[in-house]
């Protein structure tokens, strides 16, 4: 007795459709130039480091407040 249904594809044909359509989408894409990657990931680099610097400045200052509020108690 053969179990698969002829109505439906079989596993073969499923994965040669899906890298048929994984090579025809891949010619789609456009890729950054060189110095625009280079630029957005100085960016990136700039914002984390701003923020780092932020949050511990922030702390610092928390950690400041409570030093404070502890001692006038």
């Amino acid at each position: 007795m053969n179990k698969t249904n002829n109505n439906q594809p079989n596993i073969k044909e499923n994965i040669t459709t899906y890298f048929k359509g994984v090579k025809s989408e891949w010619g789609k894409i456009t890729w950054p130039s060189k110095q625009q990657t280079w630029a957005e990931t100085i960016v990136v680099l700039v914002v984390v480091t701003f923020f780092t610097v932020l949050v511990y400045l922030i702390d610092i200052g928390f950690k400041g407040l409570f030093s404070f509020l502890k001692l006038s108690q």
